[in-house]
């Protein structure tokens, strides 16, 4: 056998472990969180807790009004710019801006993602001391494989997040897939030392195949789209 399975504790081990490599291999909706609920949704960034597509969106169109005010008013406003972020990024994975189907932004979908950019791009230019951390979050999955692809802002994102939140083998293996994808290759060779680094001896063979699996299926795609 791979694992020996006994007892309690080896065996959460050994589920942590295939979950990662599930995340890792499968990439896409859970690594990435793209399409899914890993950073909340639209009613996360607009305040609510549910109702019809309609109030949907009104209110996302109402809040979109509200956060364009303010930035005409203080074009630099970082608390603005982070919710219109949030709330252009949430709104790229709903309805008619994202295929549940085949697991995908649509055009429109896409759209948002940019719009997400380049408010994000204009709070990064106000140089917060502290970059909020769960926007950054949500940057890395609009910048990712199934967004943007422009792995050079996910990977700036992503170490936005490393720096503020705990160093775990996921974050890492993140990193180095997506360094890779940006061609930048020490970056990726280092975050990959350090994800195997803090995963247990038994499992980095297989964490390892993983990540060259990610790597190599990024490395092939077509260029990123052009910054926004």
């Amino acid at each position: 056998m791979l694992f020996d399975l006994r007892g309690r504790g080896r065996r959460r081990t050994v589920q942590v472990i295939y979950l990662s490599l599930a995340l890792l291999m499968g990439g896409g909706l859970v690594l990435f969180g793209i399409g899914g609920g890993t950073n909340g949704g639209l009613f996360d960034a607009i305040g609510g807790g549910g109702g019809s597509s309609a109030n949907v969106d009104a209110v996302f169109q109402k809040r979109l009004d509200t956060y364009n005010q303010r930035l005409k008013a203080n074009p630099q406003d970082p608390a603005a710019l982070l919710g219109l972020t949030n709330l252009r990024a949430a709104n790229a994975s709903v309805g008619e801006n994202y295929n549940q189907t085949q697991q995908a932004y649509t055009a429109k979908g896409l759209a948002e993602l940019s719009a997400a950019s380049a408010s994000w791009q204009r709070y990064l230019a106000t140089n917060p001391a502290k970059p909020d951390v769960d926007t950054a979050s949500r940057m890395v999955q609009a910048y990712g494989p199934l967004g943007l692809k422009q792995y050079d802002k996910a990977v700036a994102a992503l170490e936005m997040v490393i720096a503020r939140r705990k160093e775990t083998a996921n974050l890492y293996a993140q990193l180095a897939i997506l360094a890779a994808g940006a061609k930048q290759d020490r970056k990726s060779t280092l975050a990959e030392a350090k994800a195997l680094a803090l995963t247990p001896k038994a499992q980095r063979k297989q964490l390892k195949s993983a990540i060259d699996l990610q790597k190599s299926q990024l490395t092939v795609q077509q260029p990123a789209q052009a910054s926004g």
